[in-house]
């Protein structure tokens, strides 16, 4: 594997996408190095690129929030919807340890452990583009067909960016 997530990280994710039995499409792309780049390399729109974000709610208790690429976490929102009062965000390192993902490539499909999952409320009513494991690799799948895998909490958790 390479310091980059490489293959592994990609066939983890295509092998948990396959098994999920949801329609998905990949896609590469070389190196982009801006939203905008890389919803033109993905043929869709900022909006439709869904970033993975890793939360942490407590000490070994983890969380993905996947957040539509033109907004970003709102976190009274996201606190509000969890019950909680303090919420962070691992470092990189940290994240890579609980996902098995690098930054950039972090999905929650193959991820190490199978963290609870809350997606933005603009996620299922669209066609939308999350990472596939790898630096350039992504997979464009049904909104609603991925929270429903995914199994995840569907509520408005973000603001405009």
């Amino acid at each position: 594997m390479s310091d980059d997530g490489g293959s592994e990280g990609e066939r983890r994710a295509v092998a948990a996408l396959e098994a999920s039995g949801i329609p998905f499409e990949i896609t590469r792309h070389g190196p982009v190095a801006s939203l905008q780049e890389a919803a033109d390399a993905r043929g869709i729109d900022p909006a439709g690129i869904v970033k993975t974000i890793v939360v942490r709610r407590g000490d070994d208790d983890f969380l993905f929030v996947l957040v539509p690429g033109d907004r970003t976490i709102s976190w009274p929102k996201l606190r509000a919807l969890l019950g909680v009062t303090r919420l962070s965000m691992p470092d990189a390192e940290t994240a890579k340890d609980v996902t098995g993902y690098v930054r950039g490539t972090i999905t929650p499909f193959g991820s190490l452990v199978g963290w609870p999952v809350v997606a933005d409320s603009r996620v299922p009513s669209r066609t939308v583009s999350i990472g596939g494991g790898a630096h350039g690799v992504a997979a464009s799948v049904d909104g609603g067909e991925l929270v429903r895998a995914l199994d995840a909490t569907v509520a408005d958790v973000t603001d405009p960016e």
